[in-house]
């Protein structure tokens, strides 16, 4: 697993695009303080750019970084949880402008898996976590359903299986600073 975090970590702070497997899904990410590499992005996926991409941290410390305000309940969600779940929180900092939502939100999610954590951990920032897929087509649900061209579109592929059995999108909670709660996928 080392050497598949130092080439991942290498390869996010040049710039490039990793597809590596998340708590969910396999995911195509990048550095998220990053225009340039979020707008690789988007054109590997070919999808507008207005449509939301979410971002993974390591903890609660570096969501704190990147959210000028996580409500409490944020934490009891992501402590309660019994699956991946994504906060859509309301003034983002610290991120690439073009990750922002129209609104002036960013879904985040604190990773649970080891690869993840130990990866953003040695990187020191958030990366993007999309699903490996085309916009519109279905999110792969292994390795081998990933398109030729989201594997030949990335700088590195991380060599390793999912922690994961059943892999499915995470939940994603919309908690605005007003107080309001939406549930926008389960």
């Amino acid at each position: 697993m080392v050497k598949e975090i130092n080439e991942a970590c290498t390869t996010l702070q040049q710039g490039g695009l990793i597809l590596y497997p998340t708590d969910t899904v396999w995911g195509i990410g990048c550095d998220a303080t990053d225009e340039a590499a979020v707008r690789k992005v988007f054109a590997l996926k070919n999808r507008e750019d207005s449509k939301a991409l979410i971002c993974l941290v390591a903890n609660d410390a570096m969501l704190e970084k990147h959210v000028e305000h996580v409500p409490e309940l944020a934490f009891d969600l992501i402590d309660l949880s019994t699956k991946p779940t994504t906060i859509v929180y309301d003034a983002p900092v610290g991120v690439a402008k073009n990750l922002i939502a129209p609104d002036n939100t960013l879904a985040i999610r604190v990773a649970s898996d080891k690869f993840c954590r130990y990866l953003i951990n040695k990187f020191k920032k958030p990366i993007v976590s999309t699903s490996a897929n085309i916009s519109g087509h279905p999110t792969p649900k292994t390795f081998a359903e990933i398109s030729d061209r989201i594997l030949k579109g990335v700088d590195y592929v991380v060599n390793l299986q999912p922690e994961h059995v059943n892999p499915v999108p995470s939940a994603i909670i919309k908690l605005g600073n007003d107080g309001t709660v939406k549930v926008i996928r389960e």
